[in-house]
């Protein structure tokens, strides 16, 4: 009785979900499941590019026969790249026949890692860092600026397909904070690329996203005309000088 129970409960929460929108599942740190839909089923045909295939040996031959499961997160990364930045199930069910795994052992990767996106993105996904350093110097302005400009929420896609905004936690750019990252999938895996695009402002962001819009590649990196990479604001202030080495005994006197 208990199992028929938990049967028809988990049934309900199954039908409960086919409602859901689907930006509610964007990521992999949303809900950990999939409910088939119309553009992801395990039923639909998918394998790598000829172009691609060619990456995939490349990428194996950099593990040994016995350990071909290793290679399953650049094999996963390269079919987000290719499927335009998100990974339908059948995507991650082929990885698994390259590997030599059963699919549950993707499915687990895919699911744990916030790279892995498992519904639509956008062509030009932004994701912003919202881990504390980045909040307190205002991430969480230039995300409302973002989502205000575009006519989004969070995980959702603009209606032309080009901007998706996403949040990630602390992306290694404290020093440069706030901070987003652009995943440019615009040109599929041959022209793919991801970058950071620091020090910047809720006026900032929005001219970033209309150079996207324009088919430009603004300039990553810092954003504030007033430093370079991560230095200081009107250069060093210590550290003017050639370092001494330290000193070394003299082995010999011993």
């Amino acid at each position: 009785m208990l199992r028929s129970l938990a049967l028809q409960r988990l049934s309900e929460i199954r039908h409960a979900l086919r409602g859901l929108p689907q930006a509610s599942r964007s990521f992999s740190t949303a809900l950990n499941y999939h409910v088939d839909g119309p553009d992801n089923s395990p039923n639909l045909p998918w394998e790598f590019t000829d172009a691609n295939k060619e990456k995939v040996k490349e990428i194996m031959s950099h593990y040994p026969s016995n350990y071909k499961q290793s290679a399953v997160i650049p094999l996963l990364d390269l079919a987000q790249q290719q499927n335009g930045g998100w990974l339908p199930v059948s995507a991650m069910n082929h990885v698994a026949k390259v590997i030599e795994v059963a699919p549950i052992r993707v499915y687990e990767v895919a699911t744990f890692y916030s790279m892995f996106n498992r519904t639509k993105v956008g062509k030009y996904h932004l994701l912003v860092c919202g881990t504390t350093p980045c909040m307190i110097r205002g991430s969480r302005e230039i995300e409302d600026a973002l989502l205000k400009h575009l006519g989004v929420k969070r995980n959702e896609v603009t209606k032309d397909g080009l901007f998706s905004v996403g949040e990630m936690e602390c992306m290694g750019c404290c020093v440069n904070a706030p901070m987003i990252t652009v995943a440019d999938y615009s040109n599929g895996s041959e022209g793919y690329t991801y970058n950071y695009y620091e020090d910047v402002t809720p006026k900032r962001v929005v001219e970033i996203v209309e150079a996207f819009r324009r088919g430009e590649k603004p300039p990553h990196g810092t954003q504030n005309p007033k430093r370079i990479n991560a230095s200081p604001e009107g250069g060093n202030t210590t550290l003017l000088t050639e370092p001494t080495a330290p000193p070394v005994r003299d082995l010999d006197a011993c």
